[in-house]
């Protein structure tokens, strides 16, 4: 079954809605709300690199009261362990049985907050659950539900003492972006309303997490045509062959480009996706994929030239819309 032009545009009614709703909170950002709930919408995780005070927790909070959703926010430090984030079993004396305290990974928002501080083992403890929407302990299989949402952040300034993140992890990340800072305009509105520590709190939802699951599902039933499918193999596979890099983007990274782009074309109302969609989310979807060659980095190339020249060299497909 495919979206039909009628779900095409209810899909981007609801979405800008949710967008406008979020807008609220974290003003004059627009394009990174778009993208985080993009993500949501292709059960994907957004990975935020940025520096302090720049929104990000307003963020998490935001779309998790747009949607109906909980959030729970982690601070992730060296000494935090993996049961910390997932749950623990614990005995309980009065039962006799061993009873499942779930951790705070255990939402429809979760914020990873300076994922890179903890140990490797503790980041680790994300990956399960961020890949199958699930916690193993002990033998025993918890759900955490649709949605579910992992907004981590890493701080580009102060790198002393953290952890980078592997590129397996790094992997699992549907996109990487950056809030920065705000405009002139927005930082005034902004500072207006400071005596507000919490403007997310004010916020409606606009539907409830069931529809999120629900647009989910009709996301994934958006058309690409086999020359977009061609023209995404292609363009991966330039990525690895490219001289700059030592690692280009995997066959997991050309398939959540596609599942990017879905939800991308069902917001602008389209039930078909075409090579501009493809184009517009290459960069959040794959630079944060790239491992770069030592010489090369040194030299100046970044993951973003690279993709750059990779869009320019292959030709895209002629867009076509299919037929009734």
């Amino acid at each position: 079954m495919t979206m039909t032009p009628e779900q095409a545009t209810w899909f981007a009614g609801t979405f800008d809605r949710l967008v406008a709703n979020v807008g609220v909170a974290v003003l004059g950002k627009s394009h990174v709300v778009r993208l985080s709930i993009m993500a949501m919408i292709a059960e994907g995780h957004v990975l935020l690199e940025d520096a302090p005070g720049t929104g990000k927790t307003s963020l998490a909070k935001a779309i998790a009261a747009t949607v109906q959703g909980t959030h729970q926010r982690i601070q992730f430090t060296p000494d935090l362990l993996p049961s910390d984030v997932t749950g623990v079993t614990i005995y309980d004396q009065k039962t006799g049985a061993f009873e499942f305290h779930r951790g705070p990974v255990f939402a429809s928002i979760v914020l990873a907050d300076e994922i890179n501080r903890a140990s490797p083992k503790t980041q680790s403890a994300l990956l399960e659950v961020m890949e199958e929407s699930r916690v193993t302990v002990d033998g025993q299989v918890h759900e955490v539900g649709r949605p579910f949402l992992v907004i981590a952040t890493q701080n580009p300034i102060e790198q002393a003492g953290t952890y980078k993140l592997p590129e397996a992890q790094l992997d699992r990340f549907l996109i990487k972006t950056s809030i920065g800072y705000p405009d002139l305009a927005s930082a005034e509105k902004i500072l207006a309303g400071s005596a507000n520590r919490n403007p997310s709190s004010a916020l409606s939802p606009v539907i409830t997490t069931s529809a999120v699951a629900d647009m989910a599902d009709l996301a994934a039933t958006v058309h690409v045509d086999s020359a977009i499918l061609r023209y995404t193999a292609q363009l991966a596979e330039e990525t690895r062959n490219a001289p700059e890099s030592r690692v280009g983007v995997s066959v997991r990274g050309a398939m959540a480009l596609v599942r990017a782009a879905k939800v991308w074309a069902a917001a602008q109302g389209r039930h078909f996706v075409l090579p501009d969609d493809i184009r517009e989310l290459a960069g959040p979807v794959w630079t944060h994929r790239f491992v770069l060659d030592p010489e090369a980095e040194f030299q100046g190339t970044t993951a973003e030239k690279v993709l750059a020249r990779v869009l320019s060299d292959v030709a895209a497909p002629q867009a076509r819309q299919p037929a009734a």
